[in-house]
C-alpha cells in the first residue's frame, strides 16, 4: 500500500493507493489545513490514525525544491526530511518530490474530461510538455520523453526575474522593487501576487477603490478570492479588480510562453494550480493567448503548441501516486 500526498502552501491532500487500483483511484483520501499542524509528520500521523491500511511506502509532493531527500516548504515554516518522516510515521520507505514534478507525473494520465483547451494547436508526438501552476505560489515543471515514457522534471522557474512588457507593468515593477529585494514572477502571477498588483494600482491612483470592496478586504484573511470575484462576477465589474486581473493574466501568459520556449514544449502546455479554473472565463478570452504567443520571430512556434487548463483538482495527488507506484 502506498500513501501519496500533495502538500501545498495552504492544504494537504493525502490518500492510500494500491497497484491494482492505480493512481486515479484512491482507496481512501482526506484533506488537512497546513496551518493547523506543526509538521508534515503530525499530519501523516493524524491520517494514519483514521485509516486501517498497512502503509509500507509513501510518496509526497511538496511545494518547494527537494534536494538529497530534504525540502523546505516555500510558503510554510516546515523543514522536511525523508528519513525523519519515515522514523516518525513508521513507514519503511518515504520519497519526497517537488509538487510541480508530481503534477507533471499526472499529465500523461489526464483524460479529456480533466481538461479545457485554450489553444488546440498540433501536439508533436513525444514532444516535451510544460506545466505552469499559479496557486499560493507559482510552480513550474516540464516533461521529456526518455525513449519509452515521459519523465517529469522539477523547476523553480516561478522565482525567476519578473519581466514587464508594457509601460504600466514597468511602473508596477518600480513599485514592487521598493517593497521586495527581488521581484519574481511569483510576486505577480500567484495568489500572493494578485494582491500586489491590486495594491500597486490602488496606491498609484490608476483606479478608485469602492467603499464596499475596501470593507470586504479589511476583514479578509485572503484577499485574492475577493479581488477575482469583483473582477468576474460583480455587475458591473470593479474597474480596479478588472485591471488587476488583466495584468495577472497578461503576465501569466507571457511567463507560460517563456517556459514553453525554454523547453520547446511541442507536446503541449498545461496550466494547473488553484487559480486557473477559478478565472477560466477570463483565460478563455484572447488576452492570455495573445500574451503567450507574443514572442516576435518565434510567435509561430508558440501558436502551434496546444495549451490546456487542468480542471482535475486531484492532479497533484494523482501525480504523487503515479510516481510512488512506479518506484
Amino acid at each position: 500500500m502506498l500513501l501519496a500526498g500533495d502538500l501545498g502552501g495552504t492544504k494537504i491532500n493525502l490518500g492510500v493507493f494500491s497497484p491494482e487500483a492505480g493512481p486515479r483511484a484512491p482507496l481512501v483520501e482526506a484533506t488537512f489545513h497546513s496551518a493547523d499542524y506543526p509538521s508534515l509528520s503530525a499530519v501523516v500521523q493524524q491520517f494514519q490514525s483514521q485509516v486501517d491500511f498497512p502503509i509500507d511506502r509513501a510518496s509526497i509532493g511538496v511545494a518547494g525544491p527537494v534536494m538529497n531527500g530534504k525540502a523546505t516548504v516555500t510558503n510554510l515554516p516546515w523543514l522536511l526530511d525523508e528519513q525523519q518522516l519515515a522514523a516518525d510515521t513508521k513507514i519503511p520507505s518515504v520519497h519526497l518530490l517537488n509538487d510541480l514534478a508530481a503534477i507533471a507525473n499526472a499529465v500523461p494520465l489526464m483524460e479529456s474530461a480533466d481538461l479545457i483547451t485554450l489553444n488546440q494547436g498540433q501536439a508533436a508526438a513525444q514532444g516535451a510538455m510544460a506545466v505552469i501552476a499559479p496557486g499560493t505560489g507559482l510552480g513550474e515543471a516540464y516533461l521529456t520523453w526518455d525513449g519509452s515514457r515521459y519523465r517529469a522534471n522539477p523547476s523553480e522557474g516561478g522565482h525567476t526575474d519578473y519581466a514587464p512588457c508594457t509601460d504600466l507593468q514597468i511602473e508596477m515593477l518600480r513599485y514592487l522593487l521598493k517593497r521586495f529585494p527581488h521581484v519574481s514572477y511569483e510576486w505577480v502571477c500567484s495568489g500572493i501576487g494578485l494582491p500586489n498588483i491590486y495594491a500597486f494600482l490602488k496606491e498609484s491612483g490608476h483606479a478608485p477603490e469602492p467603499a464596499w470592496l475596501a470593507s470586504q478586504l479589511a476583514g479578509a484573511a485572503d484577499p485574492t478570492p475577493i479581488i477575482v470575484n469583483a473582477a468576474l462576477n460583480q455587475q458591473p465589474p470593479c474597474e480596479l479588480c478588472r485591471v488587476t486581473l488583466d495584468i495577472f493574466i497578461d503576465s501569466l501568459g507571457r511567463e507560460a510562453g517563456n517556459l514553453a520556449l525554454k523547453i520547446l514544449s511541442t507536446g503541449g502546455v498545461y496550466l494547473a494550480g488553484g487559480i486557473p479554473h477559478h478565472i477560466l472565463p477570463a483565460l478563455q478570452d484572447d488576452r492570455f493567448m495573445r500574451a503567450f504567443t507574443d514572442k516576435g520571430r518565434l510567435s509561430s512556434v508558440l501558436t502551434r503548441m496546444p495549451v490546456h487548463v487542468i480542471l482535475n483538482s486531484n492532479v497533484g495527488l494523482i501525480g504523487a501516486a503515479a510516481y510512488g507506484l512506479s518506484l
